[in-house]
């Protein structure tokens, strides 16, 4: 019998897979990168408007695999009108959640806990980390001072 959490998780993955979030553009953003992962052909485009210290809107584009997209989709949703640093601690649970690590006892994944279900299959760990990584040197390019595109490999 198909366990019943599974069955939920599929669901989330598939709902950001077929309505992807944060598909606008944005019109003279302040940081355009893009990203790939070379071993399966995944790619992304990502552009931020920043305020402050705030993402004030994000565009994820991403083309490849159901878990690469579900993921890229479910980064939108949550990192808009969050602070850098709060994007980052986010990012830096989301990776440890994927390899396995230790989570702080004081988080709540939302929908980011129906990847936590990749790590069994390692190939795909980076299918769902490209989002995340290309998002961490998003903000590493912007805090350098730089707005020009980037390529990340992941």
């Amino acid at each position: 019998m198909p366990d019943p959490l599974d069955a939920l998780y599929r669901d989330v993955l598939m709902d950001h897979y077929h309505n992807p979030r944060g598909r606008k553009k944005i019109e003279e953003p302040d940081v355009h990168n893009e990203g790939k992962n070379p071993a399966c052909g995944d790619e992304i485009e990502m552009e931020l408007k920043i305020n402050g210290d705030t993402i004030e809107h994000i565009h994820v584009g991403c083309t490849g695999c159901a878990i690469s997209v579900s993921s890229g989709s479910m980064l939108a949703d949550i990192v808009e009108g969050k602070s850098l640093p709060e994007v980052r601690r986010i990012a830096g649970i989301v990776k440890a959640m994927l390899v396995g690590d230790q989570l702080p006892d004081d988080v709540n994944l939302g929908d980011l806990k129906a990847l936590e279900g990749v790590r069994k299959f390692p190939v795909r760990v980076k299918c769902a980390l490209l989002s995340w990584t290309t998002l961490v040197d998003s903000l590493q390019v912007y805090e350098n001072g730089s707005h020009a595109q980037v390529s990340t490999t992941e």
